[in-house]
């Protein structure tokens, strides 16, 4: 049997507007539009999300954000724990990129790019090919459970269910070999990070697309609650223009010159996928998808009326009898200035990331050796990392330091994607050292013409302070 919400009572806040939409289940009607098709194309966005595991660049997987290894690789680039810097300024970007968009156009992310928007929609598209229209699958839920009804609902939760383990499945294979994982799945030798990775989003892909869908915008997401303080009067949103639709009369009472545009037919609800009334005024449920803007549209198209009595709008532009858009210029242009500095810092950083590392240490203790012939020995410990995915040949050479002798390994072989660790030596004799801490630099060339080159000390026994080394 269907289950039966309990009503719960409503709850005033701000204005008087309802906190509380989800008075029972909600059932959205599809129509097409301008909107519509808007939201088709930003969808079309996570196809990525399926399919980019599976792109293949030089002979691997394109991008692989390999855990248990420590790296990450994107095309060319491998990302390492050293480099996870960059991450701030991309986290930073993207959180000023979620304010702008919400300054300027309320929560666009959540109408058209969001994941639970994106899946419910899917989701209830496929209630809409099988159940059939609003009517119909409400009285589908009604009616008494038989085979038609059966067989109607077994089939919607089997394809639920299919999308929720693609998304799970999909979500894995960003993180290991994409096309390793499913013959792992199949073969049941999965890895058990796998498996509950599996579980857990095939749950609650099902659970939040197909039970819950707009109660999580309502009670579980943040963003609903921050966005309150990200709005302003100059904020576009879909606004009802109450000036041109007050006093509502339906069409077969509606008298000439006694009532405003809106017949009150009720279409704006019955395609919000949130079930609020935007004629009610801003509310917390409103995504801001544009679809009651599509179905206001059809509706003045059909009794000969100018479009436009819900639009995008801000309150602004409303009450001045603006049709354009007013945007608030000081926030806008702080915020890209912001973005367009976070950008130009990941580029720079992302542009010296090489394919070695190298790092250089001066044992302190002690700062120098004397040797039985009066030579002069500074110890150095050398840290190579070669990023690249294949081996690479390095020779260690010291420049500022003249007939200085590299004692140790100064050529070295190192695997791909390893660190290698070594110890070595710049030896002088006695009657060439240079008085106190002289400068000098490493120059670590590998085979194919790349050279890092590294400043450190040689110290001797003259000076006056151990100073600092790189």
């Amino acid at each position: 049997m269907p289950t039966t919400l309990t009503p719960q009572p409503e709850i005033k806040a701000g204005h008087g507007l309802p906190v509380y939409a989800g008075n029972g289940k909600i059932y959205p009607k599809r129509m097409p539009g301008r909107f519509r098709r808007l939201k088709h194309w930003t969808a079309s966005f996570w196809l990525l999300f399926f399919f980019g595991p599976y792109l293949q660049w030089e002979g691997h997987q394109a991008v692989l954000l390999d855990i248990p290894h420590r790296r990450f690789q994107f095309f060319d680039l491998t990302v390492m724990p050293e480099d996870i810097w960059l991450l701030t300024f991309v986290l930073l970007f993207l959180a000023m990129l979620l304010f702008v968009v919400t300054v300027v156009a309320g929560r666009a992310f959540c109408g058209y790019v969001c994941f639970q928007t994106v899946w419910t929609d899917l989701y209830t598209w496929i209630e809409t090919l099988i159940e059939g229209p609003p009517r119909a699958r409400q009285q589908l839920d009604r009616a008494p459970w038989g085979m038609h009804k059966l067989l109607t609902k077994s089939a919607k939760h089997l394809l639920w269910l299919l999308i929720a383990a693609l998304t799970g499945v999909s979500f894995a294979a960003w993180f290991t070999d994409a096309r390793q994982l499913w013959v792992d799945y199949f073969a049941l030798d999965a890895h058990p990070a796998a498996w509950i990775i599996l579980a857990m989003f095939t749950a609650g892909t099902y659970l939040f697309a197909g039970f819950m869908r707009e109660q999580v915008c309502f009670w579980l997401c943040p963003y609903a609650r921050i966005q309150g303080v990200m709005y302003g009067d100059q904020t576009i949103l879909p606004t009802y223009n109450y000036l041109r639709g007050e006093p509502r009369q339906h069409r077969s009472t509606k008298q000439a010159n006694q009532a405003g545009d809106c017949i009150d037919c009720g279409l704006c609800v019955a395609v919000c996928p949130t079930g609020i009334d935007i004629r009610d005024g801003q509310q917390i449920g409103c995504i801001t998808c544009g679809l009651c803007i599509d179905a206001c549209d059809h509706v003045m198209t059909r009794i000969d009326r100018p479009t436009g009595l819900i639009r995008y709008s801000s309150l602004a532009s409303l009450a001045s009898g603006n049709k354009g858009p007013s945007i608030p210029i000081l926030r806008v242009t702080v915020s890209l200035a912001i973005l367009a500095s976070c950008l130009l810092i990941i580029i720079l950083g992302i542009n010296n990331i090489g394919d070695t590392n190298l790092n250089i240490y001066h044992y302190r203790q002690p700062l120098f050796i004397t040797m039985s012939s009066g030579d002069i020995r500074n110890r150095y410990r050398i840290k190579i990392q070669n990023r690249s995915q294949v081996p690479a040949h390095y020779q260690i050479l010291v420049s500022g330091l003249e007939n200085a002798r590299i004692m140790g390994q100064s050529n070295l072989a190192i695997a791909a994607e390893t660190t290698r660790v070594a110890d070595i030596f710049l030896e002088l004799s006695k009657s060439q050292l240079p008085t106190g801490i002289t400068p000098i630099t490493f120059r670590l060339i590998r085979q194919g013409g790349a050279v890092i080159e590294y400043r450190s000390v040689f110290i001797g026994p003259d000076a006056a302070a151990p100073g600092g080394t790189s």
